[in-house]
């Protein structure tokens, strides 16, 4: 509890100090408007004062007003940005301080990952409210979110690639500030979820006019005959008027093009801001000199030979702000006119295109993978008494000292072992209702997911053997798939059994298992599974209130050993211990319960 209390203090200490730099820029905000509307009245006011002045006077009082006026408009902009960073660092770390006591309603719980056919992760409750994603997710991209699900979804099988993460997020724990920072900017951009993919869809469209001789040939024809025209122009070989038609002609030529643009423009050109908030997160990926493995490779994603990603990916932003600027029809008819402008800057976008759209995935993907790391890294950093287990590649191996669910209350949760060192072999744990079974199995399924994603534990120690999770816990009808219960469940035991037929390494959770069937079918159904699960070289832990199954381990005294959680009546009161221990269960409950609750009593 020391460290963290330390950990704590920290985020408090974060938003002391960051309170007192969003009061003084607050202020700063107050005296640069004052001052800028200061000088728009005086600069007004002199004009009208001495608008019957020489033209030097009357400039020299717009310049002396107006330049300072539109410097401070550039400085307003800046301290407001300021203002909207340090108001999301103080949000960001009243959240921490929330979710270290168990609240995370303020972080996304990834609804749409929900996946009711999903092998382990609608059982175990991976997303939604309340659910493991939301506690860990502090992503700030749509790339991050994403590649977080994934290896929620698919956890790693090789020990090296677990290793491999488990030093990146050691790495990036201690990190507090990288973290946040990548985190604030991500959670700056006000843009669509959809610009993403509409940017990445973008990159990997052909040019429209690049390929076209015509269309490169005309920003520099245009530019070289306005040149000739103004020599002759301005040395009387041709009157002004001439040269004139001529620029007129080239700005009318110009509208064939600019439908074509605009559909551009208005398809890609308003994700500037996303464009920019990659490059300042691809700017906090170069800036690091990182000593794990995995983060130099994620680091190798955006380096360049000639030029840096970030400085890459700004130059686009700032060629799609400059292509903005159409909007004003004036200056781009001139500009038209002049340089054939509006086809010039599309031109270089889509050259930019063709030297970059090979990169701009690999870039997106590191600035993905940092995203769901820096997750993970948070994740450890506010649980210092969790470790990271010990992988072997041996199998079968799941073994673990003083357990606990990571989503309960540390002053409630009870914490349990487990012990699995061979395969094929399985735990059967028996038990009275609300005795802690189901919660047991959640247990181990959510740190074994853990710990096969490279994250620390909710344990003292652990170590695993990464198999392919699979489980069954709370199967339901399907009234969309005309699927009863019973069949929804006999569907996931019959999809264990072909993994393990096709030789794949399980490590299987289930509750109660063909709890849709009566009990002498479901006992006769149960011995058969069991059997076949053991003859098939399986691993897992099963949860069941039939004390009969756990005559198994006598014929299977190697592959099978029971555990149990007792409830404890005395002095007519139910109590439970939540501690596992060896054994089938002795006592059960469901009739001293429904005798408490004035259930099955003849009046």
């Amino acid at each position: 509890m020391e460290d963290l209390d330390k950990i704590i203090v920290s985020y408090q200490q974060i938003i002391v100090k960051t309170q007192q730099e969003l009061n003084k820029t607050t202020r700063q905000i107050t005296h640069v408007g004052t001052i800028r509307l200061i000088l728009f009245l005086a600069g007004v006011a002199g004009i009208i004062y001495f608008h019957n002045e020489s033209r030097i006077v009357v400039g020299g009082i717009a310049a002396v007003t107006f330049i300072p006026f539109l410097f401070l408009i550039k400085k307003h902009n800046r301290l407001f940005y300021k203002k909207d960073y340090l108001e999301k660092k103080i949000e960001i770390n009243e959240q921490e301080l929330k979710a270290i006591d168990y609240d995370t309603s303020g972080f996304d719980g990834g609804d749409e990952f929900i996946n009711f056919a999903h092998p382990y992760s609608y059982d175990l409750d991976i997303f939604g409210d309340h659910s493991l994603f939301q506690y860990i997710n502090r992503t700030s991209t749509r790339l991050g979110k994403v590649r977080l699900a994934g290896w929620l979804n698919t956890p790693l099988t090789k020990k090296e690639d677990i290793e491999l993460r488990q030093k990146a997020i050691q790495e990036l724990t201690p990190q507090l500030e990288l973290r946040q920072d990548f985190r604030i900017l991500g959670l700056l951009y006000k843009g669509e979820p959809t610009d993403e993919k509409e940017i990445n869809d973008w990159a990997k469209s052909p040019g429209f006019f690049s390929h076209k001789v015509g269309c490169r040939s005309l920003p520099v024809i245009v530019p070289a005959v306005n040149a000739i025209f103004a020599i002759l122009s301005l040395t009387d070989i041709i009157s002004f008027s001439v040269w004139g038609m001529v620029f007129v002609s080239f700005i009318l030529f110009g509208i064939l093009f600019s439908q074509k643009i605009t559909k551009i423009q208005d398809l890609y050109g308003k994700k500037l801001q996303i464009l920019t908030t990659y490059a300042g997160l691809i700017r906090i990926i170069e800036s690091q000199n990182p000593q794990s493995e995995l983060l130099k490779r994620i680091k190798t994603l955006v380096e360049g030979d000639k030029q840096t990603a970030s400085k890459a990916v700004n130059q686009l932003a700032k060629l799609m702000n400059a292509l903005d600027q159409r909007n004003n029809i004036v200056i781009i008819a001139t500009l038209n006119g002049f340089f054939f402008w509006e086809l010039r800057q599309i031109m270089k976008i889509e050259t930019w295109k063709e030297s970059h759209a090979c990169d701009l995935p690999r870039w997106l993907e590191a600035i993905g993978e940092i995203d769901a790391l820096c997750s993970l890294a948070t994740y450890a950093y506010n649980h210092p008494d969790y470790t990271y287990p010990q992988v072997t590649p041996v199998p079968f191996q799941m073994q673990a000292k003083a357990m606990g669910h990571p989503l309960m209350q540390r002053d409630k949760c009870i914490r349990n072992d487990i012990d699995i060192q061979q395969y094929p072999f399985f735990v059967i744990i028996t038990g009275a209702n609300m005795a802690g079974k189901s919660t047991y199995l959640r247990t181990v399924g959510i740190n074994y997911l853990l710990a096969c994603t490279g994250a620390p534990v909710c344990a003292l120690q652990m170590k695993i053997y990464p198999a392919k999770l699979i489980t069954g816990l709370h199967t339901s009808d399907s009234l969309n798939n005309n699927e009863s219960y019973f069949f929804a469940e006999l569907k996931r035991l019959k999809l264990i059994i072909d993994e393990l037929k096709a030789g794949e390494k399980l490590f299987i959770i289930l509750d109660e298992i063909l709890k849709g069937t009566n009990s002498t079918d479901k006992q006769k159904g149960s011995f058969a599974l069991m059997k076949q699960l053991v003859a098939l070289q399986a691993n897992g832990i099963i949860a069941t209130h039939d004390l009969a199954l756990g005559t198994l381990a006598d014929d299977f005294p190697n592959e099978i050993k029971n555990y149990r959680f007792e409830a404890e009546i005395s002095n007519d009161e139910l109590t439970f211990s939540y501690q596992l221990k060896e054994g089938v269960a002795q006592n059960m409950n469901a009739c001293f319960l429904m005798e408490k609750m004035g259930i099955g009593h003849l009046y």
